[in-house]
């Protein structure tokens, strides 16, 4: 869409909450340039000192100066809302995009939006929410999609692009998160179900028993690493059909609570990656294990609305290519649920275990 407003002559921005998120995009939007043929001129706003803010790429440099941004022949700008908001860019473009929309404030996209007469919300609204610090109302914690889909999961044919093929998710995979977060609406594009894995694809559960574990249990931490032990340098076929030995770096693991990281990333093997489901949203890998640590939904720290979090698990469990794991105690899942949302919440859980066992 982008390469096509600029191909016709409009100019277009790019901003999120974070450069990496920026600077992602206008990667792909170089590439989808380079691969028509297509030849631009674009500018991101940096920040002095920070590389990271930073990116140099084929049609796109960087200027520490908002002011060098104004110049006539740019065809694409880039940058936070720290740049968009200002007075001076009023108007100034055709059509903004705004990454990670899942994330962003309304209050943020409506500083934003008085640079364009287009604004154009990409973005997941079942995966993390915006980060909120302080005591704010529950409005202003929803971010901008989910203040315009209101009750809708997914974005209905009328309103916007249901983006609906995966090529991360295997069918399996793909059925359960499609099912459980997505109305059905997902499917798997072909070369998803082409990755496959000798030790086995889909979803699986190890049960593992404990009692009085709320933000840790060393005994998930012996169980992960013990799968893990039976998996590396077992067989992994990609996309491609290119066979391989499956290696650490094709391992991530989620917990939820950074008590239960620590044990792991002190446990596991090194290569394997280990954090909390913050630290991967965007991430992949051929196999994935989600740790839930806590014994029952009693001892869960938060409770249930934050160990069942649809968001969390949903963004958990779709890291994984070919095969997720899901390691908790049985008596988690048989909690005591006082709310049609409480219930909405642990069912999506006890499908996966459902569809696991089924499988």
């Amino acid at each position: 869409m982008a390469v096509e407003l600029m191909r016709a002559g409009k100019r277009v921005g790019v901003t999120s909450l974070s450069h990496k998120a920026i600077n992602k995009l206008l990667e792909e939007i170089e590439r989808e340039a380079r691969e028509q043929g297509f030849v631009f001129k674009g500018r991101k706003k940096s920040t002095g000192g920070n590389e990271e803010s930073r990116f140099e790429g084929r049609f796109i440099d960087s200027a520490d100066g908002w002011g060098d941004l104004l110049e006539e022949e740019l065809q694409l700008l880039a940058g936070t809302a720290w740049l968009f908001a200002r007075e001076d860019f009023e108007g100034r473009l055709h059509a903004l995009f705004v990454d990670e929309a899942g994330q962003v404030s309304l209050a943020d996209a409506l500083g934003v939006g008085s640079a364009a007469r287009n604004l154009v919300l990409l973005g997941d609204p079942n995966q993390l929410p915006q980060v909120s610090q302080g005591a704010q109302p529950e409005e202003a914690k929803v971010s901008v999609l989910q203040h315009l889909l209101g009750e809708d999961e997914t974005v209905p044919p009328e309103r916007g692009i249901f983006l609906e093929r995966t090529w991360r998710l295997r069918p399996e995979i793909c059925g359960f998160t499609s099912e459980a977060y997505y109305e059905g609406r997902l499917l798997p594009a072909a070369v998803s179900a082409r990755r496959t894995l000798a030790a086995g694809d889909g979803l699986f559960v190890e049960e593992i028993q404990h009692a009085g574990r709320s933000q840790s249990s060393r005994e998930e931490v012996d169980a992960v690493a013990a799968v893990i032990r039976a998996l590396l340098g077992t067989s992994y076929t990609d996309g491609d059909g290119v066979v391989r030995a499956v290696g650490t770096h094709d391992v991530l693991v989620v917990a939820p609570y950074n008590a239960q990281v620590r044990r792991l990333r002190q446990r596991l093997p090194a290569g394997v990656r280990v954090g909390t489901v913050d630290k991967f949203q965007g991430q992949e890998a051929p196999v994935v294990f989600v740790s839930m640590a806590s014994s029952t939904a009693e001892d869960a720290p938060r409770g249930i609305g934050f160990a069942f979090d649809r968001h969390r698990v949903n963004v958990a469990t779709s890291r994984a290519q070919c095969r997720v794991v899901l390691v908790c105690a049985p008596r988690l899942l048989d909690a005591d649920c006082k709310t049609v949302e409480q219930m909405r919440l642990v069912n999506a859980v006890c499908r996966f275990v459902e569809l696991a066992s089924e499988s």
